[in-house]
């Protein structure tokens, strides 16, 4: 498998630092080697940190060379009929705003605390996020998924705060006691290892069809799996 690699950021140099360690074939782009479909040519898979923004000029770009993608770029929407139009032309991508395996399990443990009101008459959820300095998407796009499998309206709080790789906090606070649930990214090489996780799904599954895929949906199919 030989990986396109955009861009060498927080996030991307640790997927450089895993391709080193597991002896991959690829090639970098960044702004001094500016990617294009002839040097795209050659590569199995395009895994992209890139922020948002930029990573969107090059969507034209990429669907070209009909190159499988893992894009862990956040603060972008995609455009409504981009999934249709990969699946017109076959062609498989990935995505996720949080690449962590662990948070896959994180998922399962708020589908749970998403069943409050069964038991509980009075409560309340919130959820805190901290990120480094230089994130710029507020709220996180993982305390937006968390808000969204917990399936209840809250508010959500954020700190930008030195190098951290990441922090979410949901609290589920009733009269009587406080339940919390805590993921902290120790070092962004677990965003890394989930990327490249979905890199060899990507290139080895071959009943995965084409279209845009959620990394997270992905993930809940092999855990699911008896």
């Amino acid at each position: 498998m030989k990986i396109a690699l955009l861009g060498k950021g927080k996030t991307g140099g640790k997927v450089l630092e895993l391709i080193h360690e597991a002896r991959l074939s690829y090639t970098l782009f960044d702004s001094k080697n500016i990617p294009s479909n002839d040097k795209l040519k050659g590569h199995d898979v395009i895994i992209s940190f890139l922020p948002g923004e930029a990573f969107k000029t090059y969507l034209p770009l990429l669907v070209e060379t009909k190159i499988p993608v893992i894009c862990g770029s956040t603060g972008m929407t995609w455009p409504s009929e981009f999934d249709s139009q990969l699946k017109e032309k076959e062609i498989k991508w990935i995505y996720a705003t949080n690449f962590s395996l662990g948070m896959n399990l994180v998922q399962q443990m708020i589908l749970i605390m998403n069943k409050a009101s069964k038991i509980f008459d009075n409560y309340k959820f919130n959820i805190h996020e901290i990120h480094h300095t230089k994130k710029l998407d507020v709220p996180s796009g993982t305390a937006l998924s968390w808000k969204s499998w917990a399936g209840h309206e809250m508010e959500i709080t954020s700190d930008r705060i030195g190098d951290v790789a990441g922090i979410h906090e949901l609290t589920l606070t009733t009269p009587h006691e406080i339940i919390s649930l805590r993921h902290e990214a120790l070092d962004r090489k677990i965003f890394a290892e989930g990327a490249l996780y979905a890199a060899n799904k990507i290139f080895n599954d071959k009943s995965l069809a084409p279209g845009l895929h959620l990394f997270q949906d992905i993930v809940q199919l092999e855990l699911n799996k008896k």
